[in-house]
């Protein structure tokens, strides 16, 4: 489970980085009248970004099931947030 979780905590990480760049592009782009990501995509990584760093806390804090579990959820959440947000 250690190699799983470690990869997770990776994962979610990286969701947190890409909602800091979207959302200080939003206010970069708003301040200087340039487009950039709308409030639909910031909102959208906001909400990965709790959704992924609360799951991957309580895998931490779990084992066995429960932290796959946990890690599974933070797959999922970036997976769908990179499917909606940067691929389509």
């Amino acid at each position: 489970m250690r190699p799983v979780r470690g990869l997770s905590g990776i994962v979610a990480a990286g969701t947190v980085v890409l909602m800091l760049v979207v959302a200080g592009t939003a206010v970069i782009a708003g301040r200087r009248g340039f487009p950039g990501p709308g409030g639909e995509s910031v909102t959208w990584h906001v909400a990965a970004a709790v959704i992924a760093v609360a799951a991957q806390m309580y895998s931490d804090r779990h084992r066995g099931s429960a932290a796959f579990s946990g890690s599974a959820v933070v797959f999922v959440v970036a997976g769908l947030l990179l499917w909606t947000q940067w691929w389509s």
